[in-house]
């Protein structure tokens, strides 16, 4: 069999960059073109489609890839293996079978068989390329094999003399081979037939961990954005080349590029969806975009950039995510592109190509994602799917507003994300987001006590003894055993020997009121997991927040903690978030969790670690995310500062007072100002630096407190701070108000500038005023 060109080129092929697993999806797409044929024809195929891979066991040995595809003639075998044809249409297959065969083979072995036969052939035919065999005369070596039973049909492709890198490769990473095919070829598994075994696994599709259809946020008071949207714009119909895939002008008979005769009529169109990932992470998340049900791009993040086509060569401004960069983002979507073409490696579209371009503006549209600096571009506000979820969801603040589970103090992406792998691991409890919908409203439920607690202190006058009593747990005769002092006027009553004795109430059994404190409970996420230490075990752990009446152990004594041992190493934790301990002391539910668990656990294995080292052991191995980090803490500082100055510049310019701003800048603050803007790119004069309210992106953290203390009616009342000031008529009630967000800008930005080593109350400071301060930010409008 001829194959072109010569041996010495196939060896140069083999040197074009191509990972392990796309030499293997170049095979898996001719297959899957193959199979596509033949269920679009509606025709019952014997076998099913399935394509297996067997990986090497060994650096000597083969790689084996199988279908139960139609199989080929001796023709059409010919031209396959040939390099640099394709019989496949640019548009409606994956592969490029010629050039991404050989390519692919050659990369990952010396010696490729090739045997395919067809229902009803007698035996299998097909090709040896050895490449250390084939001469100038492009001869390739017949071979043939006796086939067992004339209905089979397909084609296999055995590789040998493998490359010892790939090789090991192949043979140590069969589990994220799968992973990443379970990724690429996801949409296909859910929508068609197709089956792919590796190494004697099926390859399940990779699914996104995103909100139902049905979840949204509520903005700005008055629109409501869903957290799923749906994208389907037809484009005009245009004409494409069969041979090469370039679009021509509507009038012409033969392609402009290549000069074929095969010009078409084909579909354009852009659909898919965009949606937010249940949990934020700092690589996994972007667009997918899929040619022909394959992804071309995986967490793909260029449409989060902006580009301003007015700007100088290379200017890029990113978009997304900028407020708490560092924690990642989890705006998500998969869009179909069957009409751009795509590199030879199908590891990114043609984007000089006018199809692409096209695609990206009916996605992310061409303005900025922001309103204020489309605005201060003079461009329309962008009403794109991808400006739509950037408005509803940009920020990570938890509660509703954003959809992000919390604990009622904070968002808890640690644990959503560990939830998340539980969604990918596949298991059950974790496919729907019901888990993380009742994490977003058990923060708002605790959100609400807190603020009704801040309430309750603030009010005048003396609470009722019944209040206080009920309060600390004393509810009566229920609880306690004693009569209620209000029952009998304070003073103890004898019934009339004539009434009857009403009947002694049955005492309460400990599984009777374990069962009642279930219903009377909703999971807490924050604190649902693996407790322990390597040395002592781990206690698979279901906490859960007490939602009526208070908690009480075995002596009826009331316990803001209560753990209830169930099978195995496994406990729920009851908590009573209604304690005093946490009202009036303020104490993390956590360290009384730790307590409690520390207890069990030393019992359990006689631990010679005292208490107290062992909750440290514990909270070290179990709540790492809770450690005190200046880095981190910084970091986010840092990012919560950019937001407020952006949102103080815009305000500057809104009101048009941006020369009243500057002018409180001192000398020194000035000259750091110009420093920190030319090293930024920025060159700008002195003179010139008034005009806008840009320099505020620039100027020391700490000159940002004073603004705001010297010009509080420009960003107090909901302009960029939520807190009142002309609102009140008080002098005093403007300052107490003022004094609050200044001292947590404060903190912050002392935090951003001096960096260095804090102690830790200090690190507390800084992070709970970080989470105020976020809290106290305005609606972004």
């Amino acid at each position: 069999m001829k194959i072109t060109p010569s041996a010495r080129v196939l060896r140069m092929l083999g040197e074009i960059e191509f990972d392990e697993w796309q030499c293997i999806a170049e095979l898996i797409d001719n297959a899957f073109d193959d199979f596509t044929e033949i269920h679009r024809s509606g025709i019952p195929w014997a076998g099913g489609y399935r394509v297996s891979v067997e990986l090497p066991d060994s650096a000597q040995g083969q790689l084996v890839i199988a279908d139960t595809g139609r199989g080929m003639t001796y023709d059409r075998l010919e031209r396959a293996v040939r390099a640099g044809w394709s019989g496949n249409d640019m548009h409606d297959k994956l592969g490029l079978f010629g050039m991404g065969f050989n390519v692919s083979t050659a990369r990952l072995g010396k010696r490729t068989r090739v045997l395919t036969t067809r229902q009803g052939d007698t035996e299998w035919i097909g090709v040896e390329i050895d490449l250390d065999r084939i001469g100038d005369d492009f001869e390739a070596e017949d071979i043939t094999a006796p086939k067992a039973d004339p209905n089979e049909h397909g084609t296999r492709i055995v590789i040998s003399r493998l490359h010892p890198t790939r090789a090991r490769w192949l043979q140590k990473n069969g589990s994220a081979l799968r992973n990443i095919l379970g990724q690429v070829y996801s949409w296909i598994f859910l929508n068609r037939p197709f089956e792919l075994w590796v190494g004697g696994f099926q390859v399940k599709p990779v699914q996104h961990c995103r909100w139902g259809d049905d979840r949204s946020v509520l903005y700005n008071n008055k629109e409501r954005i869903p957290a799923y949207v749906e994208i389907d714009q037809r484009l005009e119909n245009g004409l494409a080349c069969g041979d090469c895939g370039q679009w021509q002008l509507p009038d012409r008979h033969a392609c402009e590029d290549c000069g074929s005769d095969r010009l078409t009529v084909r579909e354009r169109r852009v659909h898919g969806w965009l949606g937010i990932q249940r949990y934020i992470h700092k690589q996994d998340y972007g667009i997918d975009f899929l040619r022909n049900g394959r992804k071309i791009l995986r967490w793909d993040k260029q449409l989060f950039t902006w580009r301003n086509p007015d700007g100088a060569v290379g200017n890029e401004e990113p978009e997304y995510p900028v407020d708490l960069a560092h924690q990642g983002g989890r705006i998500i979507g998969e869009i179909h592109l069957d009409h751009v073409p795509v590199t030879y490696q199908k590891d990114a579209f043609e984007y000089g190509d006018r199809s692409w371009r096209s695609a990206v503006e009916i996605v992310r549209g061409v303005a900025p994602l922001l309103p204020q600096r489309a605005a201060n571009l003079e461009y329309e506000e962008n009403t794109s799917p991808l400006a739509l979820l950037f408005k509803g969801y940009r920020r990570n603040d938890a509660g509703l507003r954003y959809l992000i589970p919390g604990d009622g103090r904070k968002p808890i992406h640690d644990d959503t994300r560990r939830w998340g792998q539980e969604f990918h691991r596949g298991n059950p409890d974790y496919q729907t987001d019901e888990r993380w919908w009742q994490a977003v409203e058990d923060h708002e439920a605790a959100k609400s006590r807190g603020k009704n607690a801040k309430a309750a202190a603030a009010t005048p006058g003396k609470p009722d003894e019944a209040a206080v009593m009920e309060a600390l747990g004393f509810d009566g005769a229920e609880e306690t055993g004693s009569p209620s002092p209000h029952a009998t006027g304070g003073a103890e009553k004898t019934e009339p020997e004539t009434h009857a004795r009403l009947p002694e109430r049955r005492k309460e059994t400990r599984q009777e009121r374990v069962a009642r404190y279930t219903t009377n409970s909703t999971t807490y996420p924050g604190l649902s997991r693996a407790f322990g230490h390597p040395r002592v075990g781990f206690l698979d752990v279901e906490a859960r927040r007490l939602t009526a009446g208070s908690l009480t152990d075995d002596n009826l004594h009331r316990t803001p903690v209560l753990l209830d041992q169930r099978s195995g190493n496994t406990l729920v934790a009851f908590l009573d978030l209604d304690h005093p301990v946490f009202l009036r002391f303020g104490a993390d539910p956590a360290d009384l969790l730790l307590a409690e668990i520390a207890v069990l656990l030393k019992v359990q294995t006689s631990s010679e670690w005292s208490h107290s080292e062992l909750i440290a052991a514990i909270r070290t191995e179990s709540l790492p995310a809770s450690a005190l980090d200046a880095e981190m803490i910084s970091a986010e500082a840092k990012e919560l500062l950019a937001e407020v100055r952006r949102r103080m510049a815009s305000e500057l310019d809104h009101a048009g007072e941006p020369e009243k701003a500057f002018q409180f800048l001192s000398p020194d603050e000035l000259t750091y100002t110009e420093h920190t803007m030319i090293a930024n790119g920025k060159v700008a004069r002195t003179t010139d630096l008034g005009a806008s309210g840009e320099f505020l992106l620039y100027v020391p953290a700490l000159f940002l407190v004073r603004l705001v203390e010297s010009l509080p009616s420009l960003f107090m009342d909901n302009r960029v701070f939520q807190g009142v000031y002309e609102g009140v008529a008080s002098a005093s009630a403007r300052r107490l108000s003022l004094a609050r967000t200044v001292g947590y800008l404060s903190d912050i930005a002392t935090q951003a500038t001096y960096a260095g080593a804090s102690l830790p109350d200090q690190l507390l400071r800084t992070r709970l005023s970080i989470r105020l301060l976020a809290d106290d930010l305005a609606e972004e409008k």
